[in-house]
């Protein structure tokens, strides 16, 4: 008898969690040797970047505002993994709704209980329907979603930029290449929070639920794991796929309204700031779950806000990426290792 590894279908949720522990610890020993041979002392800085995150609440403010989003477009990316598909374009969904929300935003005047509610259904809607040619393309021609999500992000980014910059610029010339601000606001949460927080986490719990829990789900979970065996059960395999991209669009562009009416309060160039990108890290660390989103997503803003206060302590911005990146890297090889096992082989007989 000979020991191998094997590799497992599935991973029992203790043994994920260990290995992706595991992973993190060693990521962050390697981190801390690559800023000792800088020179630099490790554990000084560490205790700078927790003590700024979790050490105040001013820090944890600033965790959440960067958590919201990536919920949402975590969730965005989650949705499509479940089917099989990628939406790559979280980036280009984001600012479609950020749009489409600005344009409510400042067209209509009135309480916020009104106007805040249609600016997140204008929102939602701008981001499924910056998604809808890609749906299309994807259900009906077999066209990669790949591809096309992913340059759409470079055309709704122009399409910011131009409007910001051109007809919806601030006419009080108060701001330049931003829009005037948004009277709507997301009511605040203590000091820097606000409401969109525990919208996100709403908005992940219900997609988790809808996946686990309804027929709608579990034709979705078929289609993704074997679209040969669904269509011949009777599930409609297009039309789940377009349900479930215009849903992941729709989920983006509500991120870019959040961000809109509750931390930005302009339409301007780069107000996505790498969210939709990053969701897809988020959703590739979560495996695919609605739930483990929210972990992924705290994970995700703690290294954020981790390459911020490395910055202010005079690490340069290229140590910052690479840092974060090898964290990254050691988190999905531990996720991938976690799934073997070592297993006994029998020899072949003479």
């Amino acid at each position: 008898m000979t020991w191998r590894f094997q590799r497992m279908p599935t991973v029992p949720a203790g043994i994920a969690l260990l290995g992706r522990l595991a992973a993190i610890v060693l990521a962050l020993a390697c981190v801390a040797l690559i800023l000792a041979l800088a020179g630099r002392a490790p554990v000084r800085l560490g205790a700078e970047v927790i003590g700024a995150a979790f050490g105040s609440v001013q820090g944890l403010e600033d965790l959440g505002l960067l958590v919201t989003p990536l919920i949402l477009t975590g969730v965005a990316v989650a949705l499509t993994q479940r089917i099989g598909l990628w939406n790559i374009g979280g980036e280009g969904q984001f600012n479609a709704g950020a749009l489409a929300a600005t344009a409510v935003g400042l067209g209509l005047r009135g309480d916020d209980l009104v106007v805040l509610p249609l600016m997140a259904l204008a929102g939602a809607a701008g981001g499924a329907a910056w998604i809808l040619v890609p749906t299309l393309a994807r259900a009906l021609a077999g066209v990669s979603e790949l591809i096309t999500t992913l340059l759409l992000n470079f055309v709704a980014a122009l399409l910011v930029a131009w409007l910001c910059t051109g007809p919806w610029r601030d006419p009080s010339g108060l701001a330049l290449a931003t829009t005037a601000r948004i009277p709507a606001e997301l009511p605040p949460l203590g000091e820097g929070l606000h409401w969109g927080l525990p919208i996100a986490l709403a908005v992940a719990v219900l997609a988790a639920g809808l996946l686990a829990f309804t027929r709608f789900g579990y034709e979705v979970r078929i289609a993704g794991a074997n679209p040969g065996a669904a269509l011949y059960a009777g599930i409609p395999v297009r039309t789940r796929i377009i349900a479930v991209m215009l849903l992941s669009g729709a989920v983006a562009g509500l991120a870019g309204m959040i961000e809109l009416a509750g931390t930005v309060h302009r339409l301007q160039g780069g107000i996505s700031n790498n969210y939709g990108y990053l969701g897809i890290m988020v959703a590739v660390l979560a495996r695919g779950s609605c739930l483990g989103v929210i972990v992924g997503a705290v994970l995700m803003a703690a290294l954020l806000n981790a390459g911020i206060t490395l910055q202010t302590q005079g690490v340069n911005t290229s140590t910052v990426l690479a840092i974060t990146g090898l964290i990254l890297l050691f988190t999905a090889i531990g996720d991938e290792l976690a799934h073997y096992r070592p297993a006994r082989r029998a020899r072949a007989m003479d």
